[in-house]
């Protein structure tokens, strides 16, 4: 095997134990058992589990930014939204562990690796669509980041309930999401207060 291959084949092992175990429960020693060799081998390519984890989560982040990136095509807001949903979706149904190691807790030495990090990028490109979107509309378009921050957060809170239950199906979730943040959104008011307590 060559040094390519191999780091290849630790990547893919690490991200199966951190998917299933998490990083604290994972250890270089299980990592090298796997991959039938020592553990000075994992610390060459890596320098230790921490620098396999950066690795691993780098490529799941990236994987999941490029699909929604790649989704958005349409011109319409609704059809950007359908195609964001259906993205992270198809991402969790396809890549079980990769979304297993971002929804993970991880640890303080990778701050910009977790779940909440993805979304938090995801929502800043979802934030310019709906900015344009309220300009159009006459709405205050400094609201935008945090409806795209309520938009992102619905859409992922969903996928990790909907990876664990699997039904409905993937398609009929995403026309449920869209039903609420769509219509929520087509109905906004320019200037929302509470009825229960004073907003300043």
């Amino acid at each position: 095997m060559s040094a390519a291959q191999r780091r290849e084949q630790l990547i893919a092992i690490g991200r199966q134990l951190f998917a299933e175990r998490g990083f604290d429960a994972t250890s270089v020693e299980e990592v090298a058992a796997r991959a039938k060799v020592s553990k000075p081998v994992v610390y060459e390519h890596f320098g230790g589990k921490e620098g396999l984890y950066a690795v691993v989560v780098d490529r799941e982040v990236r994987s999941l930014l490029d699909r929604i990136a790649a989704a958005l095509t349409a011109g319409h807001p609704r059809e950007l939204l359908e195609q964001a949903a259906l993205a992270l979706l198809d991402y969790i149904e396809d890549e079980p562990h990769g979304f297993r190691v971002l929804v993970r807790e991880s640890p303080v030495l990778s701050p910009a690796g977790n779940f909440s990090s993805v979304m938090n990028d995801v929502a800043h490109q979802v934030e310019h669509i709906l900015g344009d979107e309220f300009k159009r509309r006459g709405l205050d378009p400094k609201f935008a980041e945090l409806y795209s921050q309520a938009l992102v957060g619905m859409v992922a809170l969903v996928g990790q309930w909907w990876r664990e239950a699997r039904k409905p199906k993937k398609e009929m979730v995403a026309a449920h999401l869209v039903n609420l943040a769509w219509n929520g959104l087509s109905h906004l008011e320019p200037k929302p207060t509470l009825l229960t307590r004073k907003t300043k």
